[in-house]
């Protein structure tokens, strides 16, 4: 991996203003309407708890870098982080370790295979390839600070609650059906523990990424953790420095290839900014230098993405010029 380091550059750079407060609360409006009554897609059932979510449930929500927030729906609902959880402790841990040994010991690329593959670990010689996958965010968890496994969880539930701007809770009962159906992942740890890739007790491990998959948040918490990244570090509400500017740059480069995991090239083509998902139904979506959507509405597609947010999450990119890619934000805003 090349070493690009450039440690105290201020790389900060704005990809220009959000619209007016008003334009922005007719189309976070808009975005609700649109979608509201789309029935397509199933709420997961492969972990039990998560089988009984209220399918009728959408909430977005928009928080820019000064920390207003725009709201329609169920922006409040919580519900459990799951694999977004993999975005910022991904951060964490590389602002413990630094750009270059993340990369080599987690890596940045896109497997082209499913979230929880065993074989995409055994075709790369037991390296994880990317944070975003199960093997490479158990990797990840693995590296947090923390002399005992329960400093380690510690440490995770206090940096996303930081990201969040509020002291976040784990869903006791979620944890407990995810427990009881961890086998893969249990499979995935083991292996990754047998070339050497992770230490220590691979189940405890396993059970502390579990606890992180299970933090409730809301469609408004996801969107203030997204702006915390689109600021540089900085929550925008609370003001607390979370992470450094390079992290967040570092976060959202993995994130625009892997986010959506083997959709990741359709979701940059379409929506065209870094984003992640969870099988709750959650997505968080960053603009950077302007601030973050938070989705939620818990009906997937074949992929595990949120079938509503993902068309919100379209609607609102083009509808107020944040594609990273468009030069010209006015002429993207009519295809919507």
């Amino acid at each position: 991996m090349l070493d690009t380091n450039t440690d105290g550059v201020d790389q900060r750079v704005s990809t220009g203003d959000l619209p007016s407060w008003e334009r922005i609360d007719e189309r976070v409006l808009e975005a609700y309407e649109r979608n509201v009554t789309d029935e397509q897609g199933l709420v997961a059932d492969y972990i039990p708890e998560l089988a009984a979510a209220d399918p009728s449930q959408f909430g977005v929500c928009i928080a820019d870098v000064e920390g207003s927030t725009h709201v329609a729906g169920d922006a409040e609902v919580e519900f459990t982080v799951q694999s977004i959880s993999k975005a910022f402790v991904y951060a964490l841990v590389c602002q413990e370790f630094g750009h270059t040994e993340v990369g080599r010991l987690v890596g940045v690329n896109n497997t082209g295979l499913a979230f929880n593959s065993v074989i995409a670990v055994e075709l790369n010689d037991g390296h994880p390839m990317n944070p975003m996958v199960n093997a490479g965010a158990i990797a990840t968890t693995a590296l947090m600070p923390g002399a005992t496994l329960a400093e380690k969880w510690e440490n995770i539930r206090t940096g996303l609650s930081a990201f969040a701007g509020r002291q976040l809770s784990m869903d006791g009962e979620v944890y407990r059906s995810e427990a009881e159906t961890n086998t893969r992942n249990e499979a995935i740890a083991k292996l990754l523990k047998s070339y050497g890739r992770i230490a220590g007790d691979s189940s405890g491990i396993v059970d502390i990424y579990t606890r992180q998959c299970s933090l409730r948040v809301s469609a408004r918490d996801l969107a203030i953790m997204g702006a915390t990244l689109a600021d540089g570090g900085v929550n925008p509400v609370t003001k607390q420095r979370v992470i450094s500017p390079i992290v967040c740059r570092d976060t959202l480069a993995v994130l625009a290839t892997s986010g959506l995991y083997e959709r990741s090239g359709e979701w940059m083509f379409e929506i065209g900014l870094p984003g992640k998902s969870g099988v709750s139904g959650g997505i968080v979506t960053v603009a950077p230098g302007k601030g973050a959507l938070g989705t939620f509405s818990p009906r997937l597609d074949s992929a595990g993405n949120s079938v509503r947010g993902q068309k919100a999450t379209a609607f609102l990119s083009r509808s107020l010029g944040l594609n990273i890619f468009a030069s010209d934000s006015e002429g993207d805003r009519h295809d919507v």
